[in-house]
């Protein structure tokens, strides 16, 4: 018999279907070619994403068997969201090398060697890890060591369904590696189960990402349906059954686990989809004795800016402004919108923000700001008038009580205007959490992070206001389109 050395994969995996009694579906032979080539080519980290019910991780495990067959000291490790979805794997590899013709004789003689989630195969040296070990992701690793790691499905939605369950999943993600021998390699299996994926291509500025978080890996994606729109698996998923499919899970949850286009498989009640965005600076000019605000080639004619205050624990609700300007067209632009911080110890935190608030009346030349006063905002407007004031600012402060489920608040400000792609949003505001509230939010679940999108809602429910004047620091033109007072002579004879 020929060396294991000299047997690739794909006759491995060739041997075992036919032991099955299974066919090798077209789409099989790519990911087995990748997962060889990337091994010999000694890829350290790799990225496998192909769709649900693709049969990735029985081809994964076969994986780990052809590569103890070839290495018997290879000590792999497979961690997955939980134990017993990671233990379901290590249990395949055992499976296999048990049944499997070329691997019979790895099966040790001491059965307490042969357990469920972990085993270790007959190897000429002695170590202290076991060849396979299986481990939830947020199990405690410590003084473990691997010379592969798979990584098996550890984004599902009991992972990543909320920013913190995102941080803390990348946290010991990175976490992980520290595990890795010197030469260790890592192996990705999965699909994207958010907007926010690991596996995303491109990085997520909106959570603060500077680059994708596994950059620099290796990756196949192998989505249902290839780029003329045909079933890659058409024997088991004609497509006409793809279509029903479509329909049946929604888009979202579709082309996140079919087509592996990371988004909120949850389905948010809000689609980013429909929102435009610029990143044009605002523009500040005067004409013809007027001041002028426009983004682009668009004259603004009004603005509406909402504060929801809040102070406290940085884990409670956030203190938001959110500033929109209006067009003649019905278009709204967010513009801006602060999540207002104050990290230095001061006497005053109302002051202090008030502050903050006016230093974006001057910038964003406010004529008026509306305060949500339910709760701790009912003393706030007469702080923030006295800070304005103090400025030489003119800008109205009004206040606003809000009597209407946040729920409903929300979905009558958006709803509409998203419908008909009316609301631009600033690129900056990528940076904050304000597209991660809208991806995730849902009207019926509770604890929604939603205090950006409420700030919106509220600036979105104002009339735009239009002011005859608007003073800083002295009198500066009027930029919304509205003439100063002419009084006509009246000195004449009738």
């Amino acid at each position: 018999m020929s060396k294991s050395s000299d047997i690739d994969f794909a006759l491995f995996l060739e041997t075992w279907n036919i032991l099955q009694d299974f066919e090798t579906p077209a789409v099989h032979p790519r990911i087995t070619d990748w997962l060889q080539e990337s091994w010999d080519e000694d890829e350290r980290q790799m990225l496998l994403m192909a769709f649900r019910s693709c049969g990735k991780s029985t081809l994964v495990g076969l994986f780990c068997a052809w590569l103890l067959w070839r290495d018997p000291g290879l000590r792999i490790m497979v961690l997955a969201a939980e134990s017993n979805l990671a233990g379901k794997m290590v249990r395949n590899i055992k499976k296999i090398v048990e049944r499997h013709p070329f691997t019979k004789g790895l099966k040790p003689d001491n059965p307490d060697q042969w357990a469920s989630d972990r085993f270790t195969i007959k190897r000429d040296i002695e170590m202290r890890d076991p060849s396979v070990l299986a481990a939830g992701i947020t199990s405690n690793l410590t003084g473990n060591r691997a010379d592969l790691i798979i990584y098996d499905d550890v984004e599902v939605p009991n992972t990543c369904d909320s920013a913190d369950k995102r941080e803390n999943l990348r946290d010991r993600l990175i976490e992980s590696q520290f595990i890795l021998a010197a030469g260790g390699r890592e192996l990705y299996v999965g699909t994207p189960h958010t907007y926010f994926s690991i596996y995303a291509k491109n990085a997520r500025s909106e959570i603060g990402e500077d680059s994708p978080f596994l950059n620099g890996y290796k990756r196949l994606k192998i989505p249902i349906l290839n780029e003329k729109n045909k079933s890659v698996w058409p024997e088991r998923y004609p497509e006409k059954e793809v279509a029903a499919m479509k329909r049946q899970a929604g888009p979202n949850k579709f082309y996140s686990q079919m087509m592996l286009e990371p988004k909120n498989v949850l389905d948010s009640r809000l689609d980013i989809n429909l929102l435009r965005f610029y990143d044009d600076a605002l523009d500040v000019h005067e004409a013809q004795g007027q001041l002028q605000l426009k983004i682009d080639d668009t004259k603004l004619t009004s603005v509406s800016a909402w504060w929801d205050p809040a102070f406290g624990s940085a884990k409670g609700d956030a203190s938001v402004l959110a500033v929109i300007y209006s067009d003649n067209e019905g278009n709204r632009y967010l513009q801006h919108i602060e999540y207002i911080s104050i990290t230095d110890d001061v006497d005053d935190e109302a002051r202090a923000q008030c502050k903050i608030v006016c230093d974006f009346v001057k910038k964003y030349h406010l004529p008026s700001v509306s305060i949500e006063t339910n709760g701790i905002g009912q003393f706030l407007p007469g702080v923030l008038k006295t800070v304005l004031n103090e400025n030489h600012l003119s800008c109205a402060v009004v206040e606003k009580h809000s009597t209407q489920k946040k729920e409903l608040r929300i979905m009558e400000a958006y709803d509409a205007l998203m419908a008909a792609r009316a609301l631009h949003v600033h690129d900056s505001v990528k940076k904050t959490p304000y597209l991660t509230e809208m991806a995730e939010w849902q009207p019926e679940r509770k604890n929604n992070k939603d205090d950006g999108l409420d700030a919106v809602a509220g600036a979105l429910s104002l009339e735009p206001v239009r002011f005859k004047r608007t003073r800083y620091e002295g009198s500066r033109p009027n930029w919304m389109g509205t003439g100063s007072p002419y009084q006509a002579s009246s000195d004449f004879d009738v």
